[in-house]
């Protein structure tokens, strides 16, 4: 395979960081964006058609109140708090900077009080003592629920249950689709 080869064409974008390039690589000149949002954590990312068409078959409406677990740099999470009216959506993950990412990409909706973001492991997560369980909760690509590690697994569905209200439904998608878990709560909730 070539090394691809790219010069820059001068556009800017507001704090004045070049934004595109040209790929000269086969000697035909196009230009391609380039991708900062992986550095620079204010840069807020777009959502990809795959996470729409998550968001898209999900049951959100007015008042639902949705768990994001492994929320990264919090696009989808941004995309179901639009669409939750009077909800709330509360993004989890395990990395530092996937939180800073979807905290500096949401300010207006964490000031509205509709999203929230939290940097915990989804087998560590507890609710606070005033926070009202979650009508749903939505995993894409979460590596402790793919059947890898049955124990970190249990306990991280233990944990969804104890967040969840009764009767709610977990929906999972590992690359192949969406599948809605329903979580029997008696058989997670409140088990050590």
């Amino acid at each position: 395979m070539r090394n691809r080869r790219f010069i820059r064409i001068g556009a800017t974008d507001a704090r004045g960081a070049d934004t595109t390039s040209r790929d000269t690589t086969h000697g035909v000149a196009y230009s391609v964006q380039l991708k900062n949002r992986h550095n620079d954590p204010a840069m807020p990312s777009r959502l990809s058609p795959r996470l729409l068409k998550i968001v898209e078959a999900l049951p959100l409406r007015d008042g639902i109140s949705v768990l994001e677990i492994g929320c990264g740099p919090g696009a989808m999470a941004r995309e179901m708090a639009s669409r939750v009216g009077r909800g709330r959506v509360l993004g989890i993950d395990r990395s530092d900077r996937a939180i800073a990412q979807a905290e500096a990409g949401s300010v207006e909706q964490i000031r509205s009080g509709t999203l929230r973001f939290v940097r915990v492991a989804v087998e560590d997560f507890v609710l606070n003592p005033d926070e009202a369980r979650f009508d749903l909760a939505v995993a894409v690509r979460v590596g402790v629920l793919d059947g890898r590690y049955p124990d970190r697994e249990r306990e991280a569905l233990r944990r969804i249950a104890d967040a969840l209200v009764p009767g709610s439904k977990l929906y999972i998608d590992g690359g192949d689709g969406l599948v809605n878990k329903p979580l029997q709560t008696d058989q997670y909730r409140g088990r050590s």
